[in-house]
């Protein structure tokens, strides 16, 4: 499939990341995140067909995974607990930006243009207007908080790793699958220790599989299909779709039709996109 299908359809289901997390509220984010990563991780051995075998990987590359999967999503929790949620997810969708203009630091006889530069920067305006015009206007900024910091450190790990994907010696897909057992359990140790209990209904588990089986599963196997036969600095620019999704997803949640700020947010992201592809390497 082309490489940017597979981006395409690992967006697709980061943008219903939002919209089930709003659902599950209630669960703990490290628990919400653990057990979906552990449920994510049985894509691997439907992918390997239960050999176990195709998930062994040098002990750098499974580090590498893990430093994603689970740094990632560990810093912006952090994130979001101590900087005000709509400008800490913000900050964090600096990831797009970070993959486009990192990509000749990691990746070898990569350059940026400037339409690659252009299409970064108009990207990343969409998906700040997408956000920002997607909720309440009664959301200030309320000036500096801690927590911007692990907020951009979260962009920055996530952009990092999937451009060092391509730096690690090859390895099969379904090896995705051990960085987020790995991820998984190391979420659940840090639920243990830093937050309470909880007790989750049956309703709960559907929509946790559908997390561990969508957003925080199955994406990450399309995601590292698409980096591996794709140009990242169109990929990255693609991803800027992310926000936009989950800011329509919403919407579609609470009965809401979009704002003009969405629909210029839209028509900018879409511009980026073009922009982006149009790019000579």
């Amino acid at each position: 499939m082309n490489a940017s299908l597979l981006a395409l359809a690992a967006i697709a289901l980061w943008g219903s990341l939002a919209p089930l997390g709003v659902s599950l509220g209630h669960v703990p984010p490290f628990v919400l995140t653990g057990v979906s990563l552990v449920i994510g991780s049985v894509i691997g051995l439907l992918l390997s067909r239960g050999r176990v075998s195709a998930w062994k990987v040098p002990a750098a590359t499974l580090a590498l995974g893990v430093y994603g999967l689970f740094g990632f999503h560990f810093l912006l929790f952090i994130a979001l607990r101590h900087a005000p949620p709509v400008q800490a997810n913000l900050v964090n969708y600096l990831w797009p930006l970070g993959i486009v203009l990192m990509a000749p630091l990691f990746l070898p006889g990569m350059r940026l243009g400037a339409l690659h530069v252009a299409a970064a920067l108009l990207g990343f305006a969409g998906a700040a207007l997408a956000i920002l015009g997607g909720r309440d206007s009664g959301s200030g900024m309320g000036g500096w908080a801690w927590g911007y910091l692990p907020a951009m450190a979260s962009a920055f790990v996530w952009a990092s790793y999937s451009l060092m994907t391509r730096r690690v010696p090859p390895f099969p897909n379904a090896a995705i699958g051990l960085f987020g057992l790995v991820s998984g359990l190391l979420s659940l140790l840090c639920h243990a220790l830093l937050e309470p209990s909880v007790t989750l209904t049956a309703h709960d588990w559907q929509l946790l599989a559908a997390l561990g089986l969508g957003p925080l599963g199955g994406a990450f196997y399309l995601w590292d299909a698409a980096l591996k036969r794709g140009d990242a600095r169109t990929i990255g620019v693609l991803s800027f779709l992310t926000p936009l999704l989950s800011t329509l997803g919403l919407l579609w949640m609470r009965g809401e039709w979009p704002s003009a700020s969405v629909a210029l947010a839209a028509a900018m992201i879409v511009g980026a996109a073009v922009l982006g592809s149009r790019a000579k390497a």
